[in-house]
């Protein structure tokens, strides 16, 4: 008899689903899907560093000194932040609090940092700041940053301020895929852009064949989507199938984040060469259209937000948007996540001692501390006082003070490694020091679940109950699960 236990595959940490808010995944009755970043995926570093030469290209037009310029994919990271009124690159705390800074290429001291920062709290929803959302965002970030340099140097033929830098460079970068110049590189040699995962369809046929309706519902348009979509899937799928066969309806074009914020018209397509006509009723299971709304979805299949749960890889356009106004639940994809787990993983003995060395520095501090007390109130006449003369105290503060010099010296290269483990300039995604990330703050808000890949699905089946871990805040230290009793005491 075959042991039960053999059928049971279990994932790596890198390749699980993370649960924000419990999740029932027999309620849901239609999944959204999102193509780029999410249900297809690109090596990141080639496809940005051509984002990133069209764009120089664009400039030289203009006639920016940029021809000395090249891609660094170490120079920014998904989540930060850019300051369009000083021209920094920040990375904010779960707070808003900024605690790491760039101007340019050049890192801010820390004295600078507090002296511009002090009183600062990052919020997206304002204009002066501008959050890295997306993959796609990488090259924008790097030029950026490297471009405020140029403009310090009053190299730059028009001096349009920090703000309309950006504002020039994001443009440029949106016309590049709005008229598809990207997107016809990536057509022309597709093995050098798109990841291969031979997952994904089986993840998506146990859902159909679960009894739940997928929709693509992509921003990219219908040319673009039936190539990529047909060079990704097809190969992979038996029995005449073809990708088009995965999906109950297909929605391209969508315009996001107003597909969930706004009604708009929708047109559908009746032929492969993309000939539009208008729809006047009702979207139809089967059907490919251009545009439309989130309503639409909804009335089509007679589902509300709670049984609709739309993937993406976009914080804003896709899982803010869809969760704020819809009410769908929402997944976001992370490509880098299982890159940063696997560094955690890799730094675990580094960050065991760098933990037992930071509870000692915390323990001797808290005796220091008390001792100095003890002084005070010796000086000064008052209170309870020491069975130690004033003399042996002093003496008992220089030998815990050498202490924790020496544990300072053990502690500063472990923390300098720990901190650029992922990206030496950055850090972690989802770190801002011990705290969370401002991007974390987002992740938690918005994503009901979040993952590296679509595919990771297959280890949860459409049948899941995905249940969130238990929040914990730090009076919960010592009584029940939550943090580490010396992180709250010092």
């Amino acid at each position: 008899m075959t042991d039960i236990s053999s059928l049971i595959v279990k994932p790596s940490h890198e390749r699980s689903i993370f649960t924000n808010r419990t999740l029932n995944m027999r309620s849901i009755r239609t999944l959204g899907y999102d193509m780029d970043y999410t249900l297809i995926h690109y090596h990141v570093k080639h496809l940005e560093k051509m984002a990133y030469e069209h764009l120089k290209k664009k400039l030289l037009k203009l006639g920016w000194p940029v021809e000395n310029l090249y891609y660094d994919p170490e120079m920014v990271i998904r989540g930060l932040v850019i300051d369009k009124k000083l021209g920094n690159i920040v990375k904010p705390n779960r707070f808003g609090y900024i605690k790491r800074a760039y101007h340019g290429t050049r890192l801010l001291t820390l004295k600078d940092m507090r002296k511009i920062y002090s009183r600062t709290i990052v919020n997206i929803r304002e204009s002066r700041w501008v959050l890295l959302t997306t993959l796609f965002d990488l090259s924008v970030g790097c030029l950026y940053a490297q471009l405020v340099e140029k403009m310090d140097c009053r190299e730059l033929p028009e001096m349009l301020g920090y703000a309309g830098l950006q504002e020039q460079v994001s443009r440029n970068l949106d016309f590049a895929y709005a008229k598809g110049l990207l997107k016809d590189e990536i057509l022309k040699d597709p093995e050098s852009y798109v990841v291969e995962d031979v997952e994904t369809h089986l993840a998506l046929l146990d859902q159909k064949h679960a009894g739940k309706n997928l929709v693509l519902i992509t921003d990219s348009d219908w040319e673009y989507v039936k190539a990529i979509m047909a060079y990704a899937f097809d190969r992979h799928l038996s029995d005449g199938l073809n990708w088009k066969n995965l999906f109950d309806m297909v929605i391209v074009s969508a315009g996001k984040p107003n597909f969930f914020l706004q009604k708009q018209p929708a047109f559908e397509v009746v032929n492969e060469q993309g000939l539009l006509k208008p729809v006047v009723e009702s979207l139809k299971k089967g059907g490919i259209y251009v545009g439309g709304h989130a309503g639409m979805v909804e009335e089509a299949f007679g589902l509300d937000g709670r049984e609709i749960m739309y993937v993406g890889d976009h914080i804003e356009a896709d899982v803010h948007a869809s969760k704020s106004i819809l009410r769908w639940r929402t997944a976001l994809v992370l490509p880098e996540l299982e890159e940063e787990l696997a560094c955690l993983s890799e730094v675990r003995a580094s960050q065991t001692s760098l933990l037992e060395m930071m509870r000692e520095k915390v323990k001797l501090e808290k005796d220091m501390l008390q001792i100095k007390l003890y002084v005070q109130r010796a000086e000064l006449g008052y209170g309870p006082q020491s069975d130690m003369p004033v003399t042996t105290l002093y003496q008992k503060i220089e030998e815990l003070s050498k202490k924790i010099s020496a544990l300072d010296k053990r502690i500063g290269p472990l923390a300098s490694k720990m901190w650029k483990i992922f990206n030496p300039r950055w850090g972690l995604l989802t770190r801002a020091g011990w705290d969370k990330s401002y991007f974390s703050r987002l992740l938690e808000g918005y994503a009901d679940v979040y993952t590296s890949r679509v595919s990771n699905f297959l280890y949860r089946t459409p049948f899941a109950y995905l249940r969130s871990t238990r929040s914990s805040l730090p009076h919960d230290a010592g009584i029940i699960e939550g943090p580490s009793k010396w992180e709250i005491e010092g």
